[in-house]
């Protein structure tokens, strides 16, 4: 009896050390310096180019993390990009990955006012809805990956409400429902990368059990993609139902998928091929899940226990250097091996956007 008992007693005592050691992921000044952290190591060690979809990814969630942190040393790596970029998008007219970075030049732009910022952009986006997009067998729309659908609409939905202008947003509508109407599979509530994983291709691709595959990190910037359009269209917005309704969808399916350590896998149907939870999709799935608690598209009581566990698995993900290991290589598919050692720009940008939503949750 005193054997059970001192058994019993010690497991109670060992679940108290876990609530606390996981409860302090979710302290304000935990979760800043941790952001810190891991942005500043980021920033020490470029790579890319300044303007590619890479860094859109990163900095997108470095211009988060200062609005979370307030670091004067964030904000002046921002400027200093844009300064170094000419504040120009990538040189590919229509290629959505070289219209990411431009999301933060219009963030910056808001608080500057500075007309330089946003010229460049918008120049560009006149001229490519001048310009016919010239397709290909497995390109027959303007953004024929699913990841598009993160680099570009946030970026014309911003442009179009800072501005004004009902074109951008228009155009925005028009490429992203092309995409949808693609890559959306209405039986699982995924998106495919492009048309070479969808069932239907003349050399269908499927995972060692059989699923169809859909991809964690595209997946991932679908929806980090799909708030950020949602938290800038306005409540009225005529077609503001068409993302929102995706938007829950994907929520639900993603729910589903999360693994016992609160993350999720390279490959979202297939998750015993590629057991290590993957940071970037992972980032993203919380960036988007705890948006949507917090600006009230989903329901707190399910899906904050969600982004709890989601949370604490990221913080798992954390070096003691401060980078974002555990990160998918760039690719098109779940097969590319990592480890704790593997990071990418856009892990950690992944990372910042999810802390600066689950701040604002009330925990």
């Amino acid at each position: 009896m005193k054997k059970l008992l001192s058994f019993l007693l010690l497991t109670l005592f060992a679940a108290s050390l876990t609530a606390q050691n996981t409860n302090k992921f979710f302290k304000s000044n935990h979760i800043k310096r941790t952001m810190n952290k891991a942005a500043y190591w980021q920033l020490k060690n470029p790579k890319h180019e300044l303007y590619d979809w890479t860094n859109g990814a990163f900095y997108a969630g470095v211009f988060a993390a200062w609005e979370t942190t307030g670091k004067k040393r964030l904000w002046n790596a921002m400027i200093d990009m844009g300064e170094a970029n000419e504040w120009k998008p990538g040189p590919r007219l229509q290629h959505a990955d070289d219209h990411a970075i431009c999301q933060t030049y219009i963030d910056l732009y808001r608080v500057e006012k500075d007309q330089k910022m946003i010229e460049p952009f918008r120049k560009t986006v006149d001229e490519m809805i001048a310009t016919p997009y010239k397709t290909g067998e497995i390109r027959p729309i303007t953004w024929w990956w699913c990841d598009a659908l993160f680099m570009a609409p946030p970026a014309l939905v911003k442009l179009g409400v800072t501005l004004d202008e009902p074109k951008y947003l228009e155009f925005s509508d028009k490429l992203f429902r092309e995409t949808y109407d693609l890559l959306f599979d209405k039986e699982e509530n995924l998106y495919a990368r492009d048309m070479m994983y969808q069932t239907n291709w003349k050399e269908p691709k499927t995972e060692a059990n059989g699923e169809k595959i859909f991809w964690s990190r595209g997946n991932g910037w679908v929806m980090g993609g799909l708030v950020r359009v949602l938290d800038e269209l306005p409540a009225d917005y005529e077609n503001r139902a068409f993302y929102e309704d995706q938007f829950l969808k994907m929520a639900e399916r993603i729910k589903s998928l999360q693994q016992d350590d609160g993350l999720w896998r390279a490959s979202l149907l297939d998750p015993k091929s590629y057991p290590g939870g993957e940071a970037s999709g992972s980032g993203f799935f919380t960036y988007a899940l705890a948006w949507g608690v917090n600006n009230g598209l989903l329901e707190k009581s399910e899906y904050q226990p969600v982004v709890e566990k989601a949370w604490i698995g990221l913080n798992g993900l954390i070096q003691p250097d401060g980078h974002v290991g555990w990160t998918q290589p760039i690719g098109a598919d779940p097969r590319a091996n990592f480890t704790n050692d593997s990071w990418e720009v856009y892990g950690t940008g992944a990372f910042l956007l999810a802390g600066s939503e689950v701040i604002k949750m009330d925990w």
